[in-house]
């Protein structure tokens, strides 16, 4: 092993708004990770609600981002995503909320300071109502499990593996 050589970090973000219904999944999903998983030091479980650029200095030091959120894809209510890269803007020129200009807009800043993570995932499903309400849709509240599956896989392929929380077993 060579010494000085560290860990990558990864980030994991879930974005939304938690009083619009399924607009808050990210945050919701990230939530019960939270709750039911803990993970090495080189990676942050993070709910980012609606911070947009105020999320920039977790960004600065990250290699790995997985953006989990309701995004609009045009296809039906529940319809899981896993996009990345450069598909990640893309996916935010049809916003679902305001919430995803400021992920754009962070992006776009952190991509000018030279703090952009060499790797981005976006875990997304298409949402059925973002309506004032702080329930999901029962459409969207049955994908849970299935994102955060999708959330897991990433990290399993990024080499992390997060262990169960003891009250989890």
């Amino acid at each position: 092993m060579i010494s000085g050589l560290q860990e990558p970090k990864t980030l994991v973000l879930g974005i939304g708004n938690t009083v619009m219904s399924d607009d808050g999944v990210g945050v919701k999903v990230v939530q019960r990770i939270q709750r039911e998983y803990r993970f090495p030091e080189s990676v942050s479980v993070v709910d980012g609600g609606t911070l947009g650029l105020d999320l920039l200095p977790m960004l600065e030091q990250i290699d790995n981002l997985i953006v989990v959120d309701a995004v609009e894809t045009g296809k039906e209510p529940g319809t899981c995503v896993r996009l990345t890269g450069e598909e990640l803007p893309i996916a935010l020129e049809t916003k679902v909320s305001p919430h995803q200009m400021g992920l754009k807009d962070l992006l776009a800043v952190a991509r000018l300071l030279g703090h952009f993570p060499r790797e981005m995932v976006l875990i997304g499903v298409q949402p059925e109502s973002i309506e004032m309400d702080t329930e999901l849709t029962p459409k969207i509240e049955a994908q849970v499990e299935i994102l955060i599956d999708n959330v897991l896989k990433e990290l399993e392929r990024l080499g992390i593996k997060p262990a169960l929380e003891e009250s989890q077993n």
